[in-house]
């Protein structure tokens, strides 16, 4: 695993009110008021607004991230509510990330909060995520982390995944110097989840504890605590209860980030 490096806090200063809104997080001594100084310079893009995008995006602003992206194409459907917490009943038809850009900013109006109402591609992944220090995973398909996975490793920024399907959830960082990437994961789509099939079920509260998970690494990232899922991928079973880590080690054949991709340069996978 790889110990985190944080962003530089810069001249960020807390006001009063927030001193008093992140007062159970300064108490903590790996945190303190330093640490919170370097939550409130961060940033995070959250690329997709769903199940997983939903915890990830709500703890991320709770917590004091100063700014956060939100990227996802989609509206706002009744289905979505039976895991998509942070919509609700009175906004479906409303395009996701203006529903979670007005639920964060109620939770946390002392953090930015940009929207940008548009499907993933490889046209715009890369200037989506050029000016943020950390990517979040909130998608559910392989072609879009795929996407997501060559912007991240051509940029140099740390890639929080996360997935979900039926009870079973999982949970990696990758793009970080050494460690592996997506591609490293899932080299092809994987045979039950093959593009034009159906979506799979998925157990409520599943998209909550992984999404949860997700944003725990990416704070410890931010603030350089603790040790990163790196090179390692956390499995969760719902309805064992059970948490195994698999070693997931570093592909030198990797297409994105092998020993002789093309994606990133002689300073791949690094930190910000």
């Amino acid at each position: 695993m790889k110990q985190a490096i944080p962003p530089d806090p810069g001249t960020v200063e807390l006001s009063p009110a927030e001193m008093i809104r992140y007062n159970r997080h300064v108490r903590l001594s790996q945190i303190g008021r330093e640490g919170q100084r370097k939550l409130k310079a961060a940033s995070a893009l959250i690329v997709g607004l769903g199940g997983l995008g939903s915890p990830i995006s709500m703890y991320l602003a709770a917590a004091g991230v100063g700014r956060i992206g939100l990227v996802d194409g989609d509206v706002v459907d009744a289905s979505n509510l039976q895991r998509q917490i942070v919509h609700g009943e009175s906004v479906i038809g409303m395009p996701k990330v203006k529903s979670a850009a007005a639920r964060l900013r109620e939770l946390n109006p002392y953090i930015v909060v940009e929207p940008y109402y548009v499907p993933l591609t490889c046209d715009n992944a890369p200037d989506l995520l050029a000016s943020y220090d950390v990517v979040m995973d909130g998608l559910d398909n392989f072609g879009a982390r795929c996407i997501l996975n060559e912007a991240a490793v051509s940029l140099g920024k740390p890639y929080v995944y996360g997935s979900v399907a039926y009870f079973e959830g999982q949970v990696s960082v990758f793009g970080v110097r050494d460690g592996p990437c997506y591609r490293c994961l899932l080299p092809a789509p994987p045979p039950d989840l093959a593009p034009g099939e159906a979506a799979p079920g998925i157990f409520s509260v599943l998209p909550g504890t992984i999404g949860t998970l997700q944003a725990n690494e990416a704070l410890k990232l931010l603030l350089g605590i603790g040790e990163l899922l790196v090179g390692q991928l956390l499995v969760y079973d719902a309805l064992d209860m059970t948490f195994d880590l698999i070693t997931l080690p570093r592909r030198p054949d990797c297409p994105v980030c092998g020993d002789r991709s093309t994606t990133a340069g002689p300073d791949e996978n690094t930190q910000p």
